[in-house]
This record gives structure tokens, sequence and C-alpha cells, in this order.
């Protein structure tokens, strides 16, 4: 009666979502404070005042035009703003055409996918990864080829990479602040990374595109800088999101923008903004894209994430816990304690603890903690986390 394929794909959806929803059963048992739920990439703190200023701004009613259609790609002076932030940081000439505005990064990988792939085309992914890539691939006829880890660092494995590439592979998508593990790729990865693709392509006779998903990429610690892809990639695709840089997860906003560099860039544009309307986005939620356009400047606070990181890397290594010190996001992506992270993370649940196993990121043996929380969340967690432990050392 229903889709196959769908029905099918229920059976390996989203661990993620299934134990936020059993947060959500413990809380009304137990009481939300006697919970720890670090399930969802969900952020804990209100966005910045600069963008509630600007919500207040357009919702006023004194300034008109806002709620109506508008180009495909989105209203031009807020692409003119997000190209022009691109191009000082990357050294790539942008103008608004090589921007386009999106429901999110997820309908903007959507898109973007969309766009390029031909039935059978691959995808390289770095694994561990967000598991809905596969889902997002699979969408467009595409098919996700996994690179396996290097769990000592959790950098990309180059020699892995190299020896994946065929002459099918359509695109590499690369996500730093990587989502589970918190790490930031290195610059001099990164262009190891650009010379396997670019000897590859000469070899192979094709192009690789580089689909940056970057929605943690101003959430980063210890005065790291995160490289601009696009000054690193020729054909290099960004796709971001103000979910998490700007506190709008609900809001669905965000972006893509394309190197100038790609060959008949003009036909990837109107590609996209073709795939935006026909998808059923038709474009992106018209408020959000004046309020971010005029808070491209604004930050959520660094700081109370990094405090974060530092309290629960201090607890948890102290209890026991193997895990690599994250660069960015917010997101620990320990080693579990038994080999079976599935069980580990189903044992948590007994001390309220609401964790998501690595094996829902392609990474089994692992689990990974989002600590977009409260403070208070973190530090009573801690005497669960003991207990957990003591489980298991019993």
């Amino acid at each position: 009666m229903f889709s196959e394929k769908i029905i099918g794909n229920l059976q390996r959806s989203s661990w993620i979502r299934a134990m936020f929803e059993e947060g959500a059963r413990l809380a009304a048992i137990h009481g939300a404070d006697k919970v720890y739920d670090f399930s969802l990439g969900n952020p804990f703190d209100e966005p910045p005042r600069e963008v509630m200023a600007a919500m207040q701004k357009y919702v006023s009613g004194e300034i008109k035009g806002v709620h109506r259609y508008m180009s495909n790609a989105g209203f031009p002076e807020v692409r003119a703003k997000i190209a022009q932030a691109l191009q000082q940081e990357s050294g790539v000439e942008l103008t608004a055409e090589h921007v386009v505005m999106t429901v999110g990064a997820a309908g903007g990988l959507n898109v973007v996918l969309k766009s390029l792939l031909n039935p059978g085309e691959e995808v390289l992914i770095f694994a561990p990864y967000f598991m809905e890539y596969n889902f997002y691939v699979d969408n467009h006829g595409g098919k996700v080829v996994i690179v396996p880890p290097d769990t000592s660092t959790f950098e990309p494995d180059l020699q892995a990479l190299e020896k994946l590439i065929t002459p099918k592979t359509k695109a590499l998508i690369i996500n730093t602040p990587n989502n589970p593990t918190g790490v930031v790729y290195s610059e001099d990865t990164l262009k190891k990374i650009a010379q396997i693709l670019t000897a590859k392509e000469e070899e192979l006779g094709t192009t690789i595109y580089v689909l940056s998903d970057q929605p943690y990429a101003e959430i980063i610690f210890d005065n790291l800088k995160m490289p601009n892809l696009l000054a690193i990639f020729k054909n290099g695709i960004i796709v971001n999101s103000f979910s998490k840089s700007l506190g709008l997860a609900g809001e669905r906003i965000g972006y893509i923008a394309v190197s100038s560099k790609i060959k008949d860039v003009e036909v990837l544009i109107n590609a996209l903004s073709f795939c935006n309307r026909t998808l059923g986005f038709v474009n992106a939620p018209a408020l959000f894209q004046k309020v971010v356009g005029d808070a491209l400047e604004a930050k959520v606070n660094i700081e109370d994430y990094q405090r974060k990181r530092d309290y629960l890397y201090e607890n948890l290594t102290k209890l026991g816990f193997s895990v690599v010190k994250p660069q960015g996001a917010f997101y620990f992506f320990p080693k579990a304690l038994i080999p079976d992270d599935i069980e580990f993370v189903r044992r948590a649940v007994k001390y309220n603890i609401l964790l998501v196993p690595g094996s829902g990121f392609s990474c089994p043996g692992y689990f990974r903690l989002s600590y977009c929380v409260s403070m208070d969340t973190i530090v009573n967690s801690i005497p669960a986390f003991e207990q957990l432990v003591k489980e298991f050392k019993a």
C-alpha cells in the first residue's frame, strides 16, 4: 500500500530522533530536571539579541513586502551580503548570483545533490557522519561510499579516500567541525584532499565536487580558525545554515554558495534555483532571510560552549572514557565501555542518560553526547554517569 522503500528506510531511520522521543517520555515520568538528554543537537540558548531585534523590526509591519514571493534563489540583497562575507574570507570572487537561500542545510544539500547527480553516481563521505546524508543521496539516485575513519584522531583517512575514488565519483561531502566528533579538519588535511581530488580528476577525466556541510563553522574553540573551503577547492560548494550559529534550528534557514571557479557555474546556479522550486521548497522562509541578512555578524555564546566542553571533558576522562577532545561544534564522541555501543546506550537509559550510539554515525563502538544543554543538566548528570560506569566495572 505504501512505498516499500520508505517503509524499509523506517527500520534504519535516525537514532537521534528515537532517543529524543525517549527523552520526552522519561521527562514526563521523572521530571525534566531528572533526565539528562544529550541526544539532539538542539541549541539551548535563545538566539543573539541582534537576531531578536531584527525579528521585531520585520514583524512590526512597517516594512512592506517581507512576506511575499521573491526569486527562487532568495532576496538579492541578502544573498549579496553573504557573498561579500564569503569573498572576504576566501579571496574567491563571489556575487549574489553565487548564493541561493535554502530551507536549512538539509534542504540545501538536497538541492545540490538533485542538481549534480545522475543515477548511480557516487558520493564519498568520511565516517563518522550525520546519517541523514544516506537518505539525501538516495533521494536523488546516488550511491553513498563510506570512507572508514581513523579513530585515533578522527581526521580523514586520506589513503582510504584515494582508493575509493572511481569514475563514478561525483562528489565528496565534508563536514567540519564534524558531527559527531567535534573535530575541525586541519588546513593541511584539506589541502591534501584537494591534491588527491585534482590528481584523480586528471587521471579519470572527471569532475569531483566538494560539498562543505558547515553549520558549526562559527562554533570553534581554543583560538582555532576554520579553513575556508572555497579557497581550497576549485569545485567547492558551501552548504550552511543558521541553525547552530544563530540558534535558529526551528526556523529552517540556510544557503548554498558555489565557487565562481566551477566550470559552467551559470548552469549550476540555474539548476540550483530550479531544484529549490521543484523540490517543493519554492524559496527559503522570507522573514528569516531578512533576519539573518541583518545579523550575519552576530554570534552565539562560544565561551559558554567551551566552558561546557571543558567541564565534560575533565569529568568524562576522569571516569575513564576515552575521547578525542572536540575542537568545535557541541558534541563528544567517546568510546563506549563495551564493544556493543547500542547496548551501552540502552543501559545508559536506566540512569536517565540519553545518548546516541556510534552505529548511528557509521562508527560502531562509540557514542555521541550533545552538550548544547543547560549547565545544570551537565553538572547534575555526572553522578548518573558515575553509576553507569560502576555497572561496567563491577
